[in-house]
């Protein structure tokens, strides 16, 4: 029986703008700083600017894309290793945002928890989302951290610090090949379904 969380039901979202999101805030803290690049943080601003309702939700389903993604790729590794990906990464993720105060709120934690392990279970983490009624501010933040982060821990365990970034964008690219002309740009994220 098909679940009402199936990523194929899910959509994709802008993707691309979280992406973008997520790669400045990364690349800021690879570098060590506390704030973002002024020219990214004009970009983020200017994408921020643009964006109504539509595109509030576009992005939060984006975000949550990359994160289906994330999760689906550490599964493939965890399970190499005979390991379960939700056992292996939800306990550091949140000891992790647990050490964020100023960032993230404690009554997000859950929340991102529970769209980790949606997204390791192989639902989406934004249908599932969905069932508990509109986003808070406290967890919008919190997403991106969570993405954020699990990003990094791909990125430590290729051992390449854009392995992430370029994994979404090569996936991107595989999803525009194969939908051909007339593809919106959102679509199949490379077989992910939506999410």
């Amino acid at each position: 029986m098909s679940s009402p969380c199936d990523p194929r039901y899910a959509p994709a979202g802008d993707v691309d703008g979280a992406l973008m999101v997520i790669d400045s805030r990364l690349r800021a803290v690879q570098d060590g700083r506390t704030g973002t690049d002024p020219e990214q943080q004009k970009l983020l601003d200017q994408l921020t600017a643009s964006l109504d309702l539509r595109g509030v939700h576009d992005l939060l389903d984006g975000a949550c894309t990359l994160v289906f993604i994330f999760m689906k790729w550490l599964r493939q590794v965890h399970e190499e290793h005979d390991r379960d990906v939700i056992e292996y990464v939800v306990p550091s993720l949140v000891v992790t945002l647990r050490m964020m105060p100023r960032s993230v709120r404690p009554e997000a934690i859950p929340t991102m928890a529970g769209l980790v392990i949606a997204a390791g279970t192989g639902l989406s983490p934004s249908l599932w989302r969905r069932q508990y009624g509109d986003w808070t501010k406290e967890e919008m933040t919190a997403l991106e951290a969570t993405a954020l982060l699990l990003a990094e821990h791909i990125n430590r365990i290729a051992g390449d610090r854009d392995f992430a970034t370029r994994m979404i964008g090569e996936t991107l690219s595989r999803a525009d090949r194969e939908a051909g002309p007339g593809f919106d740009g959102v679509g199949d994220a490379g077989g992910t379904g939506g999410r």
